[in-house]
């Protein structure tokens, strides 16, 4: 029995992994400047958040279409999968699960399980990292899903904005609320658990980097740690790792963009973590 991974490019995962493990990405669409590009193919996302400030519209995203998905699970059967596990961004932040379900059930040529990772970006990424060395190690689905479930529950993201310009462009925050908001230096902090975004306010960019070492001395012991940010300066990104050092292995840990998907709306300039807590089992 052959188990494929299928997933999408907003997963953040590094190119190498995805090429280790053999893991399939389909790539969103990203409009900007009235261009549209695939997402990880097309545009990089060094590109996407220098031009993101400049864009004379607001850029907006499309998820792929069914014949996309449809065509990738019969690909991976002709290439000798028996089951395939298509593993996506959340449903409370894209469309993307719901097309590839639909996608599923058109699918004869082999049994297609899809995966709501009730997450965003390397919350998503370990996920699929994670089920891909199972089924490569010729793990059943049943104990793919077993274990995907588990590190859903103790899987965070958390991250400091540094504007809510961005917020108030692509309608996700009221604009007189956002030019308060700006006047006063608030700093949102977003963070997504099990499905579920939330959000706190802080006062200036110092405490909202304070704020975000906080909450992962709070997530306790680690499994795993990442940091997630949107094109955000190397003196920024240096300063949160001496603030976080306490915390973090002694070893670098991996640092990625996150997706345009998902930086289209928070801006460039955000800084923070992925963690997986330990098990305690």
């Amino acid at each position: 029995m052959t188990v494929r991974i299928v997933t999408d490019s907003t997963c953040d995962l590094p190119a190498e992994t995805i090429t280790r493990y053999g893991i399939y990405v389909i790539p969103l669409y990203i409009n900007i400047d009235n261009q549209g590009y695939l997402d990880g193919v097309d545009i990089s996302r060094a590109e996407f958040y220098k031009r993101l400030p400049l864009a004379a519209t607001h850029p907006s995203t499309a998820v792929p279409s069914i014949e996309r998905f449809i065509a990738t699970y019969n690909t991976l059967a002709d290439e000798g999968a028996s089951e395939v596990l298509s593993i996506h961004i959340s449903t409370a932040l894209s469309g993307v699960i719901d097309v590839a379900r639909v996608a599923a059930r058109e699918v004869k040529s082999t049994q297609v399980t899809v995966f709501d990772s009730r997450q965003l970006s390397l919350g998503t990424g370990f996920l699929v990292e994670m089920a891909a060395k199972m089924a490569s190690a010729s793990s059943t689905i049943v104990e793919i899903l077993k274990a995907l479930n588990d590190q859903v529950l103790r899987t965070h993201v958390f991250a400091a904005l540094d504007t809510v310009e961005f917020l108030k462009r692509s309608g996700r925050m009221n604009k007189y609320v956002a030019g308060l908001a700006t006047l006063i230096q608030i700093k949102p902090i977003l963070t997504m658990y099990n499905g579920k975004p939330g959000s706190e306010r802080v006062f200036t960019r110092d405490r909202a980097l304070k704020r975000v070492v906080e909450m992962l001395a709070s997530a306790g012991k680690l499994e795993c740690v990442a940091m997630v940010h949107t094109h955000t300066s190397e003196e920024i990104l240096a300063r949160l790792r001496t603030m976080a050092a306490h915390l973090l292995p002694p070893n670098p840990i991996l640092a990625v963009d996150i997706t345009p998907v998902i930086g289209a709306h928070i801006g460039p300039g955000a800084a923070g973590f992925t963690v997986i807590q330990a098990s305690t089992r």
